[in-house]
């Protein structure tokens, strides 16, 4: 199998619900936890599902090369890969996917060519519409950034090893596995 594997996508695509099928029926992959500066949503747990932290130590992470890669995301938040965690976890053999945005993965291809990118798509536009406005989590504000964002982001699916189609997560993430044990 791959050892790093890197997921993206649109937003409410569902990446991270294929990710967490895949730690289910795979427990030796890891999967990194990514820093942010937003808040979390109702449910998420700092160093489970991310690391929230200040802007200041954001960028203090930044300035001192504590991280993989960072976006700031859908223009109002910063997202970043922390180095330590997925040096270590590659170096000890493991297999690790990083679920990030375009930008991460742009930087990811840059610095780690050898990782396997892969990106998740929708069915169809509908139904990233559909599913974004399902989460409940977004003002029509900010759901209609986020569409501006996945637009960009489903024009940039060249740039990417692989394209799964998220109709079934089963059936995604299975189709994920496969191509992180070919590659």
């Amino acid at each position: 199998m791959s050892r790093l594997t890197v997921i993206a996508g649109p937003t409410a695509v569902g990446k991270g619900t294929v990710v967490r099928w895949i730690l289910d029926t795979h427990p030796e992959i890891q999967v990194s936890v990514s820093a942010t500066t937003r808040e979390p949503r109702p449910g998420e747990e700092h160093g489970k599902d991310y690391y929230f932290v200040s802007a200041a130590e954001f960028e203090r992470m930044q300035l001192e090369s504590e991280l993989l890669e960072f976006a700031v995301v859908h223009g109002a938040h910063n997202y970043g890969t922390p180095r330590k965690p997925v040096v270590e976890a590659l170096a000890a053999g493991k297999q690790m996917i990083l679920e990030i945005d375009l930008q991460g993965a742009r930087q990811i291809r840059q610095s780690m060519p050898e990782a396997n990118l892969i990106f998740i798509a929708p069915p169809n536009w509908e139904e990233l519409e559909r599913r974004l406005a399902q989460r409940g989590t977004e003002s029509e504000e900010q759901i209609a950034v986020r569409l501006a964002t996945a637009r960009e982001e489903m024009a940039a699916v060249g740039e990417f090893d692989y394209v799964v189609i998220n109709t079934d997560v089963a059936e995604c993430g299975q189709q994920v596995l496969d191509l992180m044990q070919a590659s």
